[in-house]
């Protein structure tokens, strides 16, 4: 791998982008080393298109990474028209079968790596822990981490099956927070003995599972300092890789959420935000919720390389990282698009119902989302 700071800053950038074809500027990039993209809603009309845009941009460069949040349930990119075709991880938690938590991420690992994804930011190993939670609610298997973290390890079995990395988020856990980190930045009211006893219990199963990435979140321990876990060395370094020795690729959330950019300025902010990121041991940076344009990536670029020159930023530190993130490009294991059989998510919905009582309706149903 080069040993040039503006490539190796490149590298470790996965922004998004407009559009449901590549635009120019970014096939320049991806041509020119750019790690990778992550892919949204307004990216996507149908499989075929995927593959279509997947096969674009690795045209242009193979190993580009290929990014995507398909949770399933609530969260879903390549079903944003219609819903996804598979339950949500709580649903999944209350049928209460790792077997057929496996059996459904197998599914969505197998339509991802046909449609050329290589990486999906799923599962959330976060866990449903306060009511004013804003953010987790049914993303979650649950609320106890006995029982969660089964469904979690059998998620990330099933999704990276068919070579499609999965990615446990939100470390160190978003579901005791009670503000949206989209906008805020959130405080957890957790003690570090807490945090051992249930947070990171789902997070410690994904990694014993083979999970090949964890997503930070923008979330403040105030035992590990003022800095949110994205910042946070205790938390990347000494936490996730010394005490829970994960040894993959730690992915940012996207680094322009309320809780970093108010914190620490919007876009100006947002080079100077990826620096500290990266010293405190994250490897990709996130840039994705937003559609990003070229000046905004240029912006991250010359704020790692400066902090190089500087000595800010040990360039061992950024290789590792560009080295970690070019590993979620690896081609999925080949497949070809298909229709979707829904009849596994109709078997996992019948088996997460609970009745109480007689369910008889005396009229049509009313069914409200």
């Amino acid at each position: 791998m080069t040993s040039n700071p503006a490539k190796l800053a490149e590298a470790v950038l996965l922004p998004g982008f407009a559009g449901t074809t590549a635009p120019d500027w970014l096939r320049r990039r991806v041509a020119d080393g750019l790690g990778g993209v992550v892919l949204f809603g307004r990216n996507v009309v149908d499989d075929e298109q995927v593959a279509a845009l997947t096969a674009q941009l690795r045209g242009e460069r193979d190993g580009v990474v290929v990014g995507i949040d398909e949770e399933g349930g609530d969260v879903t990119r390549l079903d944003v028209n219609t819903g996804s075709f598979v339950p949500g991880p709580l649903a999944l938690g209350a049928a209460d079968d790792p077997e057929l938590t496996t059996a459904v991420a197998a599914a969505l690992g197998e339509r991802l790596a046909a449609c050329g994804v290589t990486l999906n930011l799923a599962p959330c190993a976060d866990l449903t822990l306060a009511a004013e939670d804003p953010i987790i609610g049914v993303r979650a298997f649950g609320s106890d981490p006995a029982k969660a973290s089964p469904h979690v390890a059998a998620y990330v079995t099933g999704l990276q099956k068919y070579g499609v990395a999965a990615c446990a988020k939100h470390f160190p856990g978003h579901g005791a927070a009670t503000e949206d980190s989209h906008v805020a930045l959130p405080v957890l009211p957790r003690t570090v003995e807490e945090l051992r006893a249930i947070e990171l219990v789902p997070f410690a199963a994904a990694i014993r599972a083979g999970v090949r990435s964890v997503m930070t979140g923008h979330l403040v321990v105030k035992a590990w300092g003022e800095e949110p876990a994205t910042l946070n060395r205790v938390a990347l370094t000494d936490v996730l890789r010394g005490e829970l020795g994960f040894d993959g690729a730690v992915i940012t959330d996207a680094l322009e959420m309320g809780a970093v950019s108010g914190a620490y300025g919007k876009h100006d902010g947002l080079g100077r935000s990826a620096v500290r990121a990266l010293a405190a041991g994250a490897d990709a940076l996130c840039l994705g919720g937003a559609a990003f344009e070229a000046e905004h990536l240029d912006a991250c670029v010359a704020a790692i390389v400066a902090a190089v020159a500087a000595g800010e930023l040990p360039l061992d530190r950024l290789e590792e990282a560009a080295s970690r993130t070019a590993a979620l490009g690896t081609d999925p294991a080949p497949a070809t698009v298909g229709p979707v059989d829904r009849r596994l998510g109709l078997e996992a919905a019948r088996k997460a119902l609970r009745v109480r009582g007689d369910v008889r309706l005396a009229g049509p149903p009313l069914v409200v989302d």
